[in-house]
Parts: C-alpha cells; structure tokens; sequence
C-alpha cells in the first residue's frame, strides 16, 4: 500500500515538472514559404506501397525546398533581381539528392547531396550546383565548392503560379527535365540520367608485354622481317606501385592468392600451344592468379577472364597450376613488371617483378 501511494505520488509531481517545463516551449507557427520536396519519379515518394519489383519504387531525384508566394508583387526583375543569384525558394537553401551519376551539359555530377540555387535572367537561368550545404539564403557562399552553372532555359506559362514550385518532367527513360515555377515564368533544366561512365587517372595503369618484343610494331617491320616478329606471347596487365610499402609479407600475406597485378584479372596470350611444366595449352587467352609465398609462387592459369581479381573465383575454371621459386632482383622495382627473358629459341621465361622479388614462369614452343 504504501508502495503504491510514492509511487502516486511521483507520478504526480513528474507530471508537474513536465508541465512546468512545457511552459517554456514555443511551438512554430505555420511558415509563410512552408517547406516542400519533389521526387522522381513521384511515385517514389510512397515506394513502400509499390510492390518490390516496379521500376518506379526507387527514387532517382528528391529536392526539398521552401515555397514563397506571388502575393500580387512583381518577381522577376523586381522581386528576383536579374543577373542577381537567388536561393530558388525561400529561407533555408534549397538541396537535391541525386540517386545516381547524372549528366549536365556533359559534366557528370556524382551520387550525392548538393545546395541548389540560380542566377536569374530573362532569357535563362544558370541553375548552380553546388557541394557547400547547410546554408540559408546566398550570402556569403563558397563560390570554390560551385560543380557548375547549367543553362535552364525560360519560358511563359499561360497560367500565373501563384506559389513557388519545383517538379519533373520526364522525357524518355534516360532524360528528365527539372522545372522551376512561379508566376507566369518556368525555367526548364534538362537532367541525363544515364550519365557516361568514364575513368579518371588509375593509380595502377594498364601495360602490355609482348614476345618477341617487336611483334607489337608489325605494321613497321620489313617485310623480310615479318616471318620472325610473329606474336608468340602477350601479357596484359596493371601495375601496382610500391608507394613506400612493404609489398610482399605484408602488404600481399604470404598464403594468399594475388590477382598478379592491380584491377582486371591479368591475362596471358598464347599465339600458338606451349608446354608449362608437365602441361600442354592450347593457343589462346588465359588469366594468371599467384599464392604468394615466402620462397615461391604457385602460378593458376585460369579461363575465368571477365572477372576482376581473384574475389569469388570458380576453381572450376582452372587450368593448370605450377609452382615457380622466387629469387632477388639487383635494383628495385616500384611497380610491378613483366619482361620476357629469351632461354633458348624453344624457350622463354615469363618474369615477374616487382620490390626486391622476381619469379620465372618458363614456356616452351611446340
């Protein structure tokens, strides 16, 4: 009984804390510019009623923005200064998320959340992606975090907007336009969302080494010399740098299988069949993994070739597997290697080096 009167007894007094403490609470009025976002596709915005497979589940565009009103004053040119930057809203700056890579005007923007605001003519605006976020207004904007300025061309509406108002418009599977709204003006941005995919500076670029050495300059070898310079081998690779790493113990632990190289699977190009080891390949492309190992190498020839290094490799596709000592190069070597190494006119070895480790991979000719 006298559990449940303290306890009585605290409820009260917590509720008239709490009381006490909500007094001092102000509570927000309704905006006049009130928030707002738009999506594409709009049936995004309520994804979780659409059935997992529709293509119109995910969003590839959403754009939250406040939305001020006509209220009878002129805007553009007046209100909306031309040649002048405005937030494209009102109060805090408006923000897009893009879902994936688009395409502006042939600048690929990345995936990714960006403010959003616009130089405003009669003609065009310039509609500025930009990476400084969590900003009210345009004062005092980074001009350096700008991505670009892209033209949205304008036009008259024959119906005044009487309130701000962002939204889409598609025009085919891979392109949308993204509309700007508001009194008897729209500004058209054209958005491609099947931005091209093109690679930047590789920190690991791409080489090949051919044997015998002259075989890539066919079309400057004499015709005499032709017969001799026929391809025979060819190794197309990555290379990896040192970049002041210790590469193999620590950097590539011994036990472990190496892509023998950097990004795409390394591949070995037979121009007619050889023997390695005990075994006999056909002509043809091949791809090359290592175990890496203190004193030796066990070299895979594979025919997984699509594949980019050794992750979820299928031993199925194995070919044969050879092991190769390993011994010291005389300098150096900051990125990894190839070079061929002539033993006899039947013979050549493949090497491989790369830091202070070499490692021959004979082949003979049939």
């Amino acid at each position: 009984m006298k559990k449940q009167i303290y306890f009585s007894v605290l409820f009260v007094f917590m509720g008239f804390m709490l009381s006490a403490q909500q007094d001092t609470l102000k509570w927000p009025s309704l905006d006049k510019s009130p928030m707002d976002r738009a999506t594409y596709p709009r049936s995004a915005a309520f994804g979780n009623y659409l059935d997992a497979d529709d293509p119109n589940k995910d969003p590839k565009i959403k754009v939250y923005y406040s939305r001020p009103f006509k209220k009878d004053r002129v805007i553009f040119g007046d209100l909306v200064k031309y040649g002048a930057d405005w937030r494209l809203g009102a109060n805090e700056g408006t923000e897009v998320t893009f879902y994936q890579n688009v395409e502006l005007e042939g600048i690929v923007i990345p995936r990714g959340n960006y403010r959003l605001y616009a130089e405003v003519n009669q003609d065009k605006w310039d509609i500025v992606v930009s990476t400084h976020t969590n900003t009210a207004g345009i004062r005092d904007l980074d001009k350096t975090k700008e991505l670009g300025r892209f033209k949205a061309m304008t036009s008259k509406t024959g119906k005044v907007r009487e309130q701000f108002t962002i939204g889409f418009q598609k025009v085919d599977e891979g392109n949308v336009n993204m509309l700007f709204e508001w009194d008897n003006v729209r500004a058209t941005l054209p958005i491609n969302l099947n931005a091209a995919s093109l690679a930047g500076k590789d920190a690991s670029p791409m080489d090949m080494a051919f044997y015998p050495p002259r075989s890539k300059y066919l079309n400057f070898v004499k015709a005499e010399e032709l017969e001799a310079n026929q391809p025979k081998i060819r190794v197309v690779y990555a290379r990896p740098q040192m970049k002041g790493r210790k590469v193999f113990g620590e950097l590539l632990p011994y036990g472990e299988m190496w892509r023998l190289g950097a990004n795409e699977t390394t591949r070995i190009t037979f121009y007619s069949p050889v023997m390695i080891g005990d075994k006999e390949l056909k002509a043809g492309t091949y791809g090359l993994f290592a175990m890496v190992n203190e004193n030796s190498w066990d070299i895979i020839i594979h025919k997984n070739l699509d594949s980019w290094g050794n992750a979820n490799h299928d031993e199925e596709t194995n070919v044969h597997k050879i092991t190769i000592p390993t011994g010291k190069t005389k300098v150096t070597v900051e990125s990894l290697s190839v070079v061929f190494d002539k033993i006899s006119d039947k013979q050549v070895d493949v090497v491989f080096g790369w830091e202070n480790t070499l490692a021959r991979l004979p082949v003979k000719f049939k």
